[in-house]
């Protein structure tokens, strides 16, 4: 069974996959790991306008090879940026979806976990959860969707910030490991520029009694 960031790319996609978006969207992906997000957008919505930043150069080669290995190389480009030069790269307004999966600690929170790529994966060593937003809301078109993955705890804080950066938060969903276990991660779905009015959706549960994907888990990701 795999279990914590692994499934991250599964309840995101869960959200994202149930979200109306257009083939002819221009997305980026921010932190985008091994490519997986843009690779699965791409598989649902046969759009051909993917951008992925990743900061880390072996993550990022990764996902290059990733989406070579799919075919994608004319579909998905992986920059290996800081987020924080991506205003240098694109002008304002330059995507209609932006998704993310930022570092969900903040740096003087927790234990440094030694190995470097996840380090910078988990804590906010290199961008902070407030240079995500901001950047995110400058890069977005009007009307422009903003998906992000993150902690519960933090709810608050997220809302917060993104409000100040004139996103607002339309789709919020829980995730839970099991039916009976407390959130572990909360999935939210904000508007550029958009009203004041939010949907709250029904849990996500990961996985069954037996340890296997719930139903909706597997259609997603492995298209059961």
């Amino acid at each position: 069974m795999d279990t914590g960031l692994f499934k991250i790319p599964i309840v995101f996609a869960s959200g994202l996959m149930r979200a109306k978006n257009s083939p002819e969207d221009k997305v980026l992906d921010i932190g985008t790991g091994t490519g997986v997000i843009p690779i699965l957008m791409e598989a649902r919505y046969r759009g051909h306008d993917y951008i992925g930043l990743e900061i880390q150069e072996d993550v990022a080669d990764m996902a290059r090879r990733s989406v070579a290995f799919n075919n994608l190389t004319d579909r998905i480009v992986i920059e290996n940026i800081d987020v924080k030069d991506a205003l240098s790269l694109y002008k304002p307004g330059s995507f209609d979806v932006i998704t993310t999966n930022p570092p969900y600690i903040k740096e003087n929170d927790g234990l440094i976990n030694p190995n470097d790529t996840k380090a910078l994966s988990r804590h906010e060593l290199s961008v902070t959860l407030e240079d995500v937003v901001r950047i995110s809301s400058k890069l977005l078109k009007n009307k422009g969707k903003f998906y992000m993955i993150h902690r519960p705890s933090r709810l608050m804080e997220i809302m917060s910030v993104m409000r100040e950066y004139n996103l607002e938060v339309k789709r919020l969903r829980t995730v839970h490991s099991y039916v009976d276990k407390e959130a572990s991660m909360v999935l939210i779905e904000a508007l550029r520029d958009g009203g004041a009015f939010m949907k709250v959706e029904k849990p996500l549960i990961i996985y069954d009694s037996d340890g296997k994907y719930m139903e909706e888990v597997g259609e997603i990701y492995y298209g059961e």
